[in-house]
Order: structure tokens, then sequence, then C-alpha cells
């Protein structure tokens, strides 16, 4: 999917104010989500995925990134992506997103772990997070913000490891770390 580097200027949340990261996720201050977009600066972050069981085992829920996204728009990324706003804590960002832009609501999330990545988009937009990755039971039904997410889909463990290895251009980049570490974390147990 190309970029729409229009999109960042007109993105509802483009003047939250989000907090800035060294690398051991300490606060070294704030700047606003677009000013840390496109000057690349290393932000604190999180990405949720939502689980549910079925008769069949665990499924869980992917999230196809809306079309006017400010990046990877129209790619696949686990339930919701977000930055904590400042003051915010990261459980309670966690819980207020999916319900922002799920219009569901998520029991029992869990930290299993965190990552530092970056990725360039375009000339003028680009990702350093220090994204914090969240687990936990789906609840509710699902009414996604369609400014957020265009498509929904629920897949098993195997499936999902399928298509992060066969259809590798679907999927945002953050969502390859995200996914395998709460598959890992399924099978550990942790």
């Amino acid at each position: 999917m190309t970029e729409n580097r229009d999109s960042m200027a007109c993105d509802p949340h483009k003047s939250d104010r989000i907090i800035l990261t060294d690398l051991l996720d300490r606060k070294i201050g704030t700047a606003t989500k677009e000013e840390a977009h496109r000057k690349g600066l290393l932000h604190r972050a999180f990405s949720v995925l939502l689980f549910r069981e079925t008769e069949s085992g665990r499924e869980y829920l992917l999230s196809r990134r809306a079309a006017g996204k400010y990046h990877s728009a129209g790619l696949w990324a686990n339930s919701c992506c977000s930055h904590p706003r400042d003051g915010e804590t990261l459980p309670e960002a966690a819980y207020a997103r999916v319900t922002e832009e799920l219009g569901c609501a998520a029991e029992n999330l869990r930290e299993i772990g965190r990552f530092v990545y970056r990725a360039v988009f375009s000339d003028a937009i680009s990702e350093y997070e220090c994204d914090h990755v969240f687990t936990g039971r789906f609840a509710g039904c699902l009414h996604p913000d369609p400014s957020e997410v265009s498509e929904t889909r629920w897949v098993n463990a195997e499936e999902l490891n399928g298509l992060l290895i066969e259809k590798t251009e679907l999927f945002a980049p953050w969502a390859f770390t995200v996914l395998s570490m709460a598959l890992e974390a399924e099978k550990t147990g942790k």
C-alpha cells in the first residue's frame, strides 16, 4: 500500500502529547504525536492482541488498518495499536483504545513484553517506538471505528503462523514481532 503523506495532518489525534523515552523506556519528555512521527523520536506505544475461546480452540483478533491511516494503511496488524498520552498509564490507555478503536471491551489485559523498533514509511513519517505488548480476552461485540479499522478477522494460531510466513506483504512491520510474542506466550503459558 502507498503511504498517505497528508493524512497525518488530518489525524484527529495529531496534537495528543505522547511520551518520549530512552531505550530503557524511561520518560525523557513529551511531544505531540505528529512531531514524534515526523521527527522519528523514540516514544512509548502499545499493541494489544485480543483472543476468544471457541469450541475449536483459541482465536486471535486481527485488524486491518483503515485506508486513511498516516502509515501502513490497509495492512493487517494485531487487534489495536496506539500510544499512552502523557499522564495515562499503559493499562489505562490499552483498555481505553480497545473500546475507542474496536467498539468492544478487553478483559484481563496483561503485558507479555516490550520491544523497540524503527520503520521509515515515507520522507515525512517514521515510527520509532518502545512498544509494550498486551494480550487479553475479547468481550462484547465488535463495532470498529472506520477511521481506524477497515476490517477484522479471527484466526487460530496455525492460521496466524501461516499468514505471517506466506503473506508477509499483508502485515504492518511491527505485527511480526507482536504476533510472534503472543504466540510464544501462549505456547509457554507466560
